[in-house]
């Protein structure tokens, strides 16, 4: 196979890899196995030097120290079925980064939201069809749960959400299918993704034209008058300390932070957390074990010790670094905004969920936050036609 050849192929598979990533978790970890390959290929025939936005390396720093934590695990083999993980963070930026040069990071954007608004479809039909109308049973989309499915979500909202804000064209159809990803969000009844969601909107209005803040009450006061009565009662719960699920995360907190001062330097090991739980149980606690702790950076420090956690806000610090560097610059405005809204949306949902352990989420998050960095690099003489993709 040519050069130019396995190119087509490695760009045409990265838009099926993103596409992929909505409908179901199988095929794009096949697809993003072909991305590899055909990466892999591309560096060995290019014989051109490995490149990689800034934020790689206090990746890489946070999967080392992942590594080390495993090491030091309470039970190692267990900790290490966790650390497959560490993959996606090597290749999925770094083949993103690589492979959706110039014109294509556009176009996997466009492929993100067009599958997304078919997803939201999918999730609308589930709560009016269905029946998928109340806590016990939400709308989850094409995933195995619906909390996934509601970060999935929150991600391709976002994203539409910054094509409509500051894009100078191809506006109408993210501007179509937008009310429908936000809707299907909101019958998720998932909270911490609304609070993602809202995170993500407030910084793209700032952004956009900071008066434009003053519409978030107008849109908070619709969303409370139009929702059905089941979402604004879940709505009205966010503020209710008497709620269980409220009561339990605020329990997780302090057995997170009884984790970490047992072990503060690699923690009690990847996967661990739900194996110690009853040990270190508050006594506030409702449910007698949770898989997780709810909230990504106390789970970082209790599972992998505090210097991971240090990475880790390192790599979420060197992305914003870098994303805001060229918004200053004003180069590709609306990749740009909807890497930093990505991020405020996996930020604010991550105080109460663990969606950076996701690996759905986790892959969806890496791409949209990589493809502004590889959109300003274009096309190669090697590659002939590749901006056009």
């Amino acid at each position: 196979m040519t050069r130019f050849r396995l190119e087509q192929v490695a760009v045409w598979s990265l838009y099926l890899f993103v596409g992929a990533l909505q409908l179901s978790i199988f095929a794009a970890q096949v697809l993003l196995t072909v991305v590899a390959v055909c990466w892999i290929g591309l560096l060995i025939t290019s014989r051109v030097r490995f490149e990689a936005p800034a934020f790689f390396t206090p990746l890489m720093l946070y999967g080392v120290l992942t590594l080390v934590a495993t090491a030091f695990s309470v039970e190692p083999w267990t900790s290490l079925r966790d650390d497959k993980q560490l993959l996606l963070y090597v290749v999925v930026p770094a083949a993103t980064y690589a492979i959706a040069r110039g014109s294509r990071a556009r176009t996997a954007v466009t492929v993100i939201i067009t599958v997304g608004a078919a997803s939201a479809v999918v999730g609308l039909i589930q709560y009016g069809v269905l029946h998928y109308n109340n806590l016990g049973q939400r709308p989850q989309g094409p995933f195995g749960h619906y909390m996934t499915y509601a970060g999935v979500l929150m991600m391709v909202g976002t994203a539409a959400a910054a094509r409509v804000f500051f894009d100078t064209r191809d506006r109408m159809w993210p501007a179509i299918v937008l009310p429908a990803l936000l809707a299907a969000l909101v019958l998720t009844f998932t909270r911490s993704a609304w609070v993602g969601a809202s995170a993500a909107l407030a910084l793209l209005l700032v952004m956009r034209d900071f008066r434009l803040v003053g519409a978030l009450p107008v849109l908070v006061a619709l969303f409370v008058a139009l929702a059905p009565p089941q979402v604004t009662e879940r709505f009205y719960s966010m503020f209710d300390l008497r709620d269980p699920t409220n009561r339990d995360r605020v329990a997780m907190l302090h057995e997170g932070v009884r984790m970490i001062g047992a072990d503060p330097l690699t923690g009690m090991g990847p996967n661990m957390v739900e194996r110690m739980y009853v040990r270190y149980r508050d006594t506030d606690a409702v449910e007698r074990v949770n898989p997780h702790l709810h909230n990504v950076p106390m789970q970082i420090a209790a599972e992998r010790g505090v210097p991971a956690l240090a990475a880790w806000l390192w790599f979420v610090g060197s992305a914003i670094a870098g994303l805001a560097a060229l918004w200053r610059e004003g180069r590709q405005k609306s990749l740009v905004a909807t890497g930093l809204g990505a991020i405020a949306g996996m930020l604010a949902a991550g105080m109460f969920e663990h969606n950076f352990g996701n690996s759905i989420f986790l892959m969806l998050f890496l791409v949209l936050i990589t493809l502004p960095f590889a959109a300003t690099r274009g096309s190669t003489p090697e590659s002939p036609g590749a901006a056009s993709s």
